[in-house]
């Protein structure tokens, strides 16, 4: 099943994801295999080498490529058959260094396991990890690719044993594990979002990592809810603009910080209703004047260091501090009696590593909760700029330059 597939009040349609034919019979042409399934959306999986899919009238048939063409081959029940070639362009460096280590390569189009869907990548966003990642300091998880890329949006063209073959040719986005700056990457079913019409798939491609980790941190274990006030740092990166929007649509008032006026300003544009240059002031003192005095209930940081301790002087009586990044070092000097004596909470998370059932779960709830709104149009993700995959070095080369407004997405 793919989250996201319910009934809205709006017409969603791609948003319904139901059976609406009786099985196909199984039967074989030419070495391939019929899976029982839709009649109007089969699948077929290889008896050989090549992976071979049948897509039914109702189903686009560009959303497939055989090596930028189609094949033509039809079967006597009117299935047009695709299939998928054995390679597929990739970046995946195979030494660590600068963003020239960024070239496009030739890789096997993977297979998807059980649980899991293929995906033909249209777009993936371009995230810190990533960066980290190419100059080795962030390797991918036991049984992770070694491509970068830790979301996508595109067509599900393939589904592994115990993912649903009906979904095929359904556009998703999904949160992987890696495996994103490539044509073709295989994405767990519980981990992917249906994408609405009203959603470009380039931006589809830009909200499951930074979604992801705004709700499981900011609203789950910063325990944000209508009326508290947050301090978010980095307030125009693609974690910041997400939790700006994110943070206005269930009645958070925001404070972030940024680099520059320019950039403060702009985090006002997107929505924020304090921003802060932490190069000309003291974000402590600025949300003391803020507040009166009475501190924020939360803190999203992702700098960490000498941040913790002046973090923790923003805080109110029984406020939460939420680590999600360590940019300006692991270690810090925490006075551990005021934590005591204000009640305050310090805790933090990773994301990459959790297990696929923490991620469905997460998936689920944010179907439910934040799905809707992004159906009606309401939540959007803010974009800085695309690039093509093969200019994949340019687009880290920007996120380190520090002047990206928003995400930054590489396009297949």
């Amino acid at each position: 099943m793919i989250n996201g597939g319910i009934d809205f009040p709006t017409g969603a349609r791609d948003l319904r994801l139901q059976r609406r034919n009786p099985p196909m019979k199984l039967f074989h042409r030419k070495g391939i295999e019929i899976l029982p399934g839709q009649r109007d959306e089969g699948i077929a999986l290889p008896l050989r080498k090549n992976i071979v899919h049948v897509h039914g009238r109702s189903v686009d048939p560009c959303a497939v490529h055989v090596n930028k063409t189609r094949a033509q081959n039809t079967t006597d029940r009117g299935f047009r058959m695709t299939i998928l070639p054995e390679t597929m362009r990739a970046i995946d460096p195979v030494e660590a260094g600068g963003p020239e280590v960024l070239r496009l390569v030739e890789r096997p189009v993977p297979a998807p396991g059980p649980g899991d869907y293929l995906v033909r990548v249209a777009a993936a966003g371009v995230n810190r990890p990533d960066v980290m990642q190419r100059k080795g300091h962030y390797p991918p998880p036991p049984g992770a690719p070694s491509i970068p890329g830790l979301e996508i949006a595109g067509t599900i063209v393939a589904a592994g044993a115990g993912a649903d073959p009906a979904q095929v040719g359904q556009p998703v986005c999904a949160l992987v594990s890696g495996g994103g700056y490539a044509d073709y990457c295989v994405a767990p079913a519980g981990q992917c979002l249906s994408v609405p019409a009203t959603l470009p798939l380039i931006e589809a491609a830009a909200m499951p990592e930074t979604l992801f980790t705004v709700w499981t941190n900011l609203f789950e274990r910063a325990y944000a809810v209508e009326g508290d006030t947050v301090l978010v740092h980095g307030g125009t990166s693609g974690i910041g603009t997400m939790a700006i929007r994110l943070g206005k649509l269930f009645g958070l008032t925001l404070i972030v910080t940024a680099g520059s006026d320019e950039k403060c300003a702009a985090a006002r544009r997107i929505g924020a209703d304090h921003a802060i240059n932490y190069r000309t002031s003291d974000f402590v003192e600025e949300v003391k004047a803020i507040t009166g005095a009475r501190g924020v209930q939360a803190v999203l940081d992702m700098v960490g260091g000498d941040y913790v301790p002046r973090n923790i002087a923003c805080l109110a009586d029984e406020g939460r501090h939420v680590s999600i990044a360590v940019q300006r070092g692991l270690k810090a000097e925490v006075d551990i009696g005021a934590v005591m004596r204000r009640r305050l909470t310090l805790t933090g998370s990773t994301l990459r590593p959790r297990s696929k059932e923490f991620k469905t779960l997460v998936a689920e709830e944010l179907a439910r909760t934040v799905w809707p709104h992004v159906a009606e149009g309401k939540l959007r993700p803010v974009i800085d700029t695309t690039f093509p995959l093969a200019r994949a070095a340019e687009a880290h080369a920007r996120m380190e330059a520090g002047g990206h407004v928003g995400k930054i997405v590489l396009e297949m």
